[in-house]
């Protein structure tokens, strides 16, 4: 049964549902607000936006896309500082070559960031890619080593369990060790945007407008021809299973899974394990929405970040 935060949650509406794209913050202007920090040999460009008092909420992206997919999540939220990076290889953040970036590197930029910022306190938003870096985040705060307190996480779609997660097609293209390269020369803005198109649902329209936003984070300084590399953060997933399986179902905080039904990738199977491993967690099931809440509804994203302040 759905707890009552849950069914709050789910039944938040907003007037129109969809993006106005004569006022929707472009990937060039939220890039050009974010600052570069240093972590270690190279530079993650930080989101940090907001009054300092207010409650700190920390996203973690997914691929490939950006911090800036929680741009409207943004505009919806009443009096949140919000904190984020692009990662390692990512959108505006550096993009160093034949170097393999792990889900470690990327847990150390959100640590570096946190102490740039003076983060000491955050909720923590993770999707896809960065369910895996929230994950090891929470492992760390098991081992006592990590440098802030969480107060609670927000989880989108994500392989949160390795063997339940279904990559698309293009992802077994890119993931060939002898063709993977070539694969990621020869995307296209029509390409990426099939490849987004199979994991979207249906409340809302995959616009022309949003996706070409999408393409511009991923391509920013020849970051297509990354995406084949990018990818490793899969064998990290198994590599590193028990971890971070032991680090979502011991988790002692609040949890609140706003999840896509119709995602391909990490859809309705995972929340049916979620549920059986974690009852006490809040589920918001959205039924007609596909791998990307925070882009397809984003008014039940905030809803439930709001949630968190109750």
């Amino acid at each position: 049964m759905e707890s009552d935060t849950a069914r709050s949650v789910a039944t938040t509406t907003v007037t129109a549902g969809l993006v106005d794209v004569t006022t929707m913050t472009t990937f060039d202007e939220w890039a050009a607000d974010a600052t570069m920090i240093p972590v270690g040999d190279v530079r993650v460009a930080l989101q940090d936006r907001g009054a300092q008092a207010s409650p700190v909420l920390t996203y973690c992206h997914g691929y490939p896309s950006t911090s800036h997919d929680l741009a409207d999540v943004v505009g919806l939220l009443d009096d949140w500082r919000v904190v984020g990076i692009d990662f390692i290889g990512f959108a505006a953040s550096d993009k160093p070559r034949d170097r393999t970036l792990t889900i470690h590197d990327q847990a150390d930029a959100v640590e570096a960031a946190w102490a740039h910022a003076g983060v000491r306190s955050t909720l923590l938003q993770c999707h896809d890619y960065g369910v895996s870096v929230g994950q090891e985040l929470l492992a760390r705060r098991s081992d006592g080593t990590l440098s802030v307190e969480i107060s609670g996480v927000v989880w989108h779609n994500g392989g949160l369990y390795p063997d339940l997660h279904r990559p698309t097609v293009g992802q077994q293209l890119l993931r060939d060790p002898d063709h993977g390269a070539a694969v990621a020369a020869a995307i296209t803005e029509r390409s990426f945007s099939d490849g987004v198109g199979v994991t979207w649902g249906t409340r809302v329209p995959m616009t022309d407008e949003l996706i070409h936003e999408m393409w511009l984070g991923m391509e920013h300084n020849d970051g297509v021809s990354m995406a084949h590399e990018l990818l490793h953060y899969i064998d990290d997933r198994r590599e590193h299973a028990e971890r971070w399986r032991d680090a979502l179902e011991n988790c002692d905080l609040p949890q609140t899974f706003v999840w896509g039904d119709l995602d391909p990738v990490s859809g309705a199977h995972v929340m049916e394990r979620l549920r059986e491993r974690l009852p006490t967690a809040t589920m918001v099931a959205l039924a007609d929405v596909g791998h990307w809440p925070p882009l397809e509804a984003p008014e039940v994203v905030a809803a439930a970040i709001e949630s968190h302040r109750r």
